[in-house]
């Protein structure tokens, strides 16, 4: 399961640090809001009270009769708000940043058709290109929707909650979920189908339902006739040969479900899970096909018994569901929430939840619900007038409403920096720094150099002046580094639009023994280098790059791997006069995102030097 294990190349301290400064300062802000609706509240409060003794008349002012809201609506609300927010305290975790994206959104879309991959890469590179703001938007998003199912029980304000709920789930099935993975091999109920979230969009949907929609048994009846049908779908689907679930092992490898369940006991977890865990896997292992006639004919009675309708079988098949469901949650979904990168307590509890709010609705079906209206006071005339809005509202209310509207704030805060990381296109600079460290400063003259391009004409440091000069060092037969650094730069050209015109972009070999002019020329066209007009890469004889790369500081080495060498990554920023500006590291990293944020930040460099 996606989310489960651990998080690879996802605790650099720089990013972290970065992930909680961002926390920190939309805290802040929260923390304003959440003040100023206090304050706001709290006058309003005493406006009422001093009105009230100024007119004689009681208060708190007497509101109109309400029915209480109905006990299956408030779970789902209650219930759902919770898992909310718990989803959006385990989005703290630091491996958020680096980890999701690799190690949670691309597996999430393994397996699945090609049309699902590209869609789910399009979440990860929008999350990948802004990691920090990305991660902490998730963090206040969700907090904000659970705090806002919490705190408004009923009304338009509570629908609203419902609805965010909806739209936000739909967003993180999605992307975050590649669809609950149901375009892909092994789909079942047991691993989290149809997707965790898809359930909290049902659980918004049935809390965004107006009021008269829970009068009496209708609604539960619907919600757990569609629990049959699924239950029942997926017992056929379970049953399905071919899919490796009837066997326990399949030539002396685990078979499917014995599998997964191993790979959960391998998740950093407390001892004593991890072994009950694998101690099912194993047992699994040993009597896979008793095992999965277990689980079908589970799965095609209880939802029979639900299809049915008969009220009498209801009682036990829920208790029956719990029970099942609470020990799949522990040994085969494991909670869902360990190994550093849980995004969720996966989709047994939210499954459980809608069952229970449809029992519930059916048992306890209110026979009608009454909502407040407006009504009109006396006046001191006799005759009547319409009271005010703020008259109605009783302390209890306000507070409430002051609450739904602070939720929506942290909502809020986090959507406009995950809205601005979805649509920019570049990436931070914040991962090029984290990987390589900060660019450094300098000042002092550039080392002189007379050397010939990649067209055999002569080029020195003194024929760039006027120009700002972007300087590294590249094997011209290199397979790894090098081309991703002329990648780099490439890039960075391209995104400095018409001000690219007034820099020269130049790479110098640093390969002693392959440096020729024609090996030059095919690194560009490989590269696509070759009609970029503002690119130069530099030889000359051995001795004359020998003496510029010393100059330079890049120490080169043969590689092993033959006619490659092995040299320093470094990248310098010279401005129009020949002074050096700034040193920077152009490692590529382990990824597109990493080659794209240097590219950013050599922009970010280049830029402050042509303006300085």
């Amino acid at each position: 399961m996606p989310g489960m294990g651990g998080a690879s190349g996802a605790g650099n301290s720089s990013i972290i640090r970065q992930f909680h400064t961002a926390l920190a300062h939309q805290g802040l802000i929260i923390l304003l809001v959440l003040v100023l609706l206090f304050v706001a509240w709290n006058a309003l409060r005493s406006q009422q009270y001093r009105r009230a003794v100024a007119q004689g008349t009681p208060y708190p002012p007497p509101r109109p009769a309400t029915s209480p809201e109905p006990p299956a609506r408030r779970l789902l609300r209650l219930g759902f708000g919770a898992l909310w927010v718990v989803d959006g305290l385990l989005q703290l975790q630091q491996a958020m940043p680096l980890g999701l994206p690799g190690d949670v959104l691309r597996p999430a879309a393994a397996g699945s058709p090609d049309w699902v991959v590209r869609l789910v890469n399009f979440g990860v590179e929008a999350w990948a290109r802004h990691p920090t703001s990305a991660a902490a938007a998730a963090v206040w998003i969700q907090l904000g929707l659970g705090m806002f199912l919490l705190v408004a029980p009923r009304g338009r304000w509570s629908r609203l909650a419902g609805l965010g709920s909806v739209a936000w789930g739909l967003v993180v099935w999605v992307f975050g979920e590649a669809f609950g993975a149901i375009f892909a091999p092994g789909l079942t109920v047991l691993f989290g189908a149809p997707g965790g979230v898809l359930l909290y969009v049902v659980g918004g949907g049935l809390v965004a339902l107006p009021d008269r929609a829970w009068v009496g048994q209708r609604l539960g009846r619907i919600i757990t006739g569609a629990a049959g049908v699924f239950l029942v779908g997926m017992a056929v689907l379970q049953a399905w040969p071919g899919r490796g679930f009837w066997q326990g092992g399949i030539r002396a490898k685990p078979g499917t479900l014995a599998g997964m369940v191993g790979e959960m006991a391998t998740t950093s977890q407390p001892h004593f899970l991890a072994s009950a865990v694998a101690s099912f896997g194993s047992f699994d292992e040993a009597h896979g096909w008793a095992v999965n006639l277990f689980v079908v004919v589970a799965l095609a009675v209880t939802g029979l018994a639900l299809l049915s309708g008969r009220r009498r079988l209801l009682y036990p098949t829920v208790l029956v569901l719990i029970v099942l469901g609470l020990a799949d949650w522990v040994l085969i979904e494991d909670f869902g929430v360990f190994g550093g990168i849980g995004t969720d307590p996966n989709s047994m509890l939210p499954l459980l939840l809608l069952l229970v709010a449809g029992y519930v609705a059916i048992v306890r079906a209110p026979a009608s619900v009454t909502v407040a209206v407006p009504v009109e006071a006396a006046a001191t005339d006799g005759g009547s007038v319409t009271r005010r809005w703020w008259e109605f509202l009783d302390a209890g209310y306000a507070g409430r409403v002051a609450a739904a509207v602070g939720a929506i704030a942290v909502v809020l805060i986090g959507t406009a920096p995950m809205v601005a990381a979805s649509v920019d296109s570049r990436t931070d600079t914040d991962l090029a720094i984290a990987a390589n460290g900060a660019p450094q400063p300098a000042a002092s003259p550039a080392p002189a150099f007379h050397l010939v391009d990649q067209r055999d004409q002569p080029v020195s440091l003194a024929s760039l002046r006027g120009y700002t000069v972007a300087i590294t060092f590249l094997d011209p037969v290199c397979t790894t580094d090098c081309p991703a650094i002329a990648q780099e730069f490439k890039a960075a050209s391209r995104m400095l639009g018409s001000s690219a015109r007034q820099v020269r972009f130049v790479a110098i070999a640093a390969n002693p023994q392959y440096h020729s002019v024609i090996a030059l020329d095919d690194f560009d066209t490989e590269e696509g280098l070759a009609s970029q007009s503002n690119w130069l890469y530099l030889t000359g004889s051995t001795s004359t790059l020998a003496s510029v790369l010393n100059d330079y500081g890049v120490a080169v080495a043969n590689g092993t791997a033959g006619s490659m060498t092995i040299h320093a990554d470094l990248a310098y920023v010279i401005d129009a006069r020949g002074v050096t500006r700034w040193i920077l590291n152009p490692d590529p990293g382990a990824g597109s995102a990493e080659q794209a944020s240097f590219s950013n930040l050599l922009v970010s460099e280049i830029e402050q030097v042509m303006h300085s």
